[in-house]
Parts: structure tokens; sequence; C-alpha cells
């Protein structure tokens, strides 16, 4: 047997697999001896059929077969012989296999495309530098929460004319974006210019408007039409909305009915501590979206600082290969920046915590594992010491479940944590506080 690797890139290689006679004749004799122990063959005792007869009906599957088995452990044994780094799997050249004549051959060359990781320098040091934030929770934003608050516990009513703070649903219509679906405005995400057209409004009229500019934040123009943001800016015609109904919230009153509905019954006795728990509520909030957004610029910072190369188009050929029937060259295409990023991270990630022997332990995964359980109860309003006795069990349920993906979900996480602790400890963290609007637009976010 000769294998031999035929790299044409850093990222891109074939693996040959040259195969003698001597390579597979054993197994294939063996296999053959084997059926004859086991055929049942009318005319013939068990046990007794010639191994000429089984060569003549089985001879050539059974040789695929052996085949097949010899390449896919020799071809696995090279590359953990060889530590080559190989991302997606070995792709057979199906063409050339198909050339072969099994009758008559009794040497094969085998082919496999291999896409490889490339090697990178990744420089942890001060000199790295990542932005993060912290986000100003002042009483205009307190004020916000509370009205959002009195919106949400408010008496619903439907009239037939629409007036400023009214919600509106209807028809949103635009032929050169390929719009047309029913989406509901609310009247507060409107930039002020914008907002007196959907005032006046009754069932059947139509609004026209440009969504770049209608609302105070460019990300709610994105959500709302569900065109990306730079696609959304070369439209040129502008959107048609249609009146289908109208919604008025008459707000709640701030009293003990708003503070039992938001943290349960005679938990808050008055306004000033009803503001110190929204407050409270909100900085936790807050404090989460900015280590989501942390962790991200830190990823962006590392895959920036490492910049090295994928074999792009392998992936894509094996992405499609081994999604056949699922996703189309399209979907692939519209989904693989994404893709390489995420696999770019992951690389990164395992170069980190090999050179540093970073290991989630089965305690850390625990832990873990109730930390998001005490999340979920709290986002259910069920949190309190009453859970606390049985987080332990709670814990081990949740781990053992979806046949152990949970724990490896969970296992997954807790390992890219300790790797970004280890990041943040090596380079420069500069921290900034802004207000949530300002969050809000960032690229990132």
């Amino acid at each position: 047997m000769d294998i031999t690797l035929d790299k044409t890139s850093s990222t891109d290689a074939t693996i040959k697999i040259k195969l003698a006679e001597p390579d597979y004749q054993s197994q294939v004799e063996n296999k053959i001896k084997d059926y004859c122990k086991k055929a049942n063959l009318k005319g013939f005792r068990p046990g007794k059929v010639p191994p000429g007869l089984i060569k003549k009906m089985y001879g050539k599957s059974i040789l695929v077969e052996e085949i097949n088995t010899i390449l896919s452990q020799n071809l696995s044994d090279y590359i953990k012989t060889n530590e080559l780094q190989v991302l997606g799997d070995p792709m057979p050249n199906y063409e050339k296999a198909q050339t072969i004549d099994w009758d008559n051959q009794s040497e094969f060359e085998f082919e496999y495309r291999v896409g490889l990781a490339e090697d990178f320098e990744l420089p942890l040091d001060k000199n790295l530098k990542v932005e993060t934030y912290t986000i100003k929770v002042d009483d205009k934003v307190i004020d916000e929460t509370i009205e959002n608050l009195q919106q949400q516990m408010g008496e619903s009513t439907n009239p037939e004319v629409s007036e400023e703070g009214d919600n509106l649903y209807g028809s949103l219509k635009n032929e050169e974006a390929g719009v047309e679906k029913d989406v509901l405005i609310s009247y507060k995400l409107l930039a002020k210019k914008a907002a007196k057209d959907f005032v006046g409004k009754k069932e059947g009229d139509v609004v026209s408007f440009d969504p770049s500019k209608a609302f105070d934040e460019q990300n709610d123009a994105a959500s709302i039409t569900g065109v990306d943001l730079a696609d959304l800016k070369k439209v040129k015609s502008d959107f048609e909305f249609t009146v289908k109904n109208i919604n008025r919230i008459t707000p709640a009153k701030v009293d003990q009915d708003l503070f039992d509905k938001t943290f349960g019954k005679d938990v808050v006795k008055d306004e000033k501590e009803f503001r110190e728990r929204v407050k409270e509520a909100v900085s936790k909030n807050y404090n989460q979206e900015a280590e989501i957004y942390e962790k991200k610029a830190i990823q962006d910072k590392l895959i920036e600082a490492a910049n090295f190369n994928l074999p792009d188009q392998f992936l894509k050929d094996w992405l499609l290969q081994s999604n056949e029937g699922k996703v189309t060259q399209e979907d692939i295409d519209k989904e693989y920046d994404q893709y390489a990023k995420e696999m770019r991270w992951s690389l990164i990630k395992n170069k980190i915590t090999k050179a540093n022997d970073i290991k989630a332990e089965h305690h850390d995964v625990v832990e873990e594992a109730k930390k998001l359980i005490r999340s979920q109860l709290a986002a259910s309003g069920m949190a309190g010491e009453q859970f606390e006795s049985n987080m332990d069990a709670f814990a081990d349920n949740y781990l053992k479940g979806e046949n152990g993906e949970n724990y490896m979900k969970v296992y997954n996480q807790v390992q890219e944590n300790k790797v970004l602790d280890h990041v943040k400890e090596q380079i420069t963290i500069k921290q900034k506080e802004i207000t949530a609007k300002e969050f809000r637009n960032l690229p990132l976010n």
C-alpha cells in the first residue's frame, strides 16, 4: 500500500492511496470463507458451499466491500499519524472511482480531496485592544421601562381612528424589495416627523413611507421590513402600509396593582422601592447584553489578529455534498461567511485551549447548568429559595437530557467561557459607558 499527500496550497490537498493485490487479498479470501460457512444454497449442505461458487456469485461485492473498509481505516490512520488538521471530511474522487474495472483490475488507485487548517500565530498580549461597554441606567431609562410596564399591564381597545401613541396593524408592501406581509408598527418606534403620517388613520387607509428614514433606530426598520439595512437603503420606492386594525393602550396606573403584577404580591411597597427594583432588573439585563457583546467583540478581534485562510471552495463543496437534498448552492453561498467565521473562531479557541491546557471540569458544568436553570426560573417568575433545595436534581436531570446533548452543550459553553477569561487576562480591555440607545446602534449588537 502506498499513501501520499499532494498539497496544492496551504489549505488544499489530495490524499492518494494505491492498493496492490497483497494489500487486500487475505481479507477478501477470509470473507469468502466466512460466506461459505454461512451460505444456505440449494443442493449444498450448510457450510459446504465451494469457495469458487461463492466467489463467482459474490466475489465483486466482497472485493468492493473489503477495499472500502481498508481505505476507510488507512485514510483515518494516515490523518491521525501525520497529525493533519482536516476540516470537514475527506471527499472521494467519484469520477476516478467510476473508471475502475472491478472484474479485471488487481491494482487500484483512489483519491480524496481534503481541506486543511492553515497554521497561524495568535499574539495574545496587551497590544491587542478590545473596546467593550457598560450601559448607563439613568432616570430616563427607568422612566421608559416603567412606561413599557404600564403599557403591558394597561387596557387595550380598538378605536376607529388612530391617535398619537397608537399601534397600527396592517399589510406592508414593496415590490422592489420583494416585501408583502402583515406587520405591527409601534408609534413609539417612529421618528417624530414620520409619526405624524400614522395619526388620524382608519381601516383601509394607506401610508407611504421610507423605512430607512421613518424609524428612530435603523435596526427597527430592518426588523419590521425583514430587509437588511444595506439592502433597505438601496430601495428607491416607498413602502405602502395598509391599515387593518388600530390598537390603543390605556396605561396602567403606577400603584400597588402594578407593583404586584410586576414583582409579585407585596414584594414592593411603594414607588421608590418599585423604581429601585426596576433599575436592578434593567441593570441585570443590560449587563447580560453587554457580556454577549464583549464576547463577540473579543472573538472578532482574535479572528482579525490571527488572519489565516480556510479552504473555502472545499468547504462549500463539502457542505453541499454532505447536505445533499437539504440545501442548495445558493443557500451555502448566502450563509458561508457566517459559517467560515464560526469555523475560524473554533480553530482559534482550540489552539488557545491546547496551548494553555484549559479544561472544563464536571463541577463547572454542573454549576453552569444550575445558573441556566435559575435564570429560566427567574424569567418565569418562579425564582426563590424553595427551588434551591432541589437544584442538584434539576441540574442532573437537565444534563442527562437529550441523550447527553445537553451536557455537551453546557460543557462547550463552559469551555468557551474559560478560554475567553484567559484571553481577557492577556489583552487590553477598554471599557466605556454609553446609553442604551447608543448600545442598540452598535454594529455587532
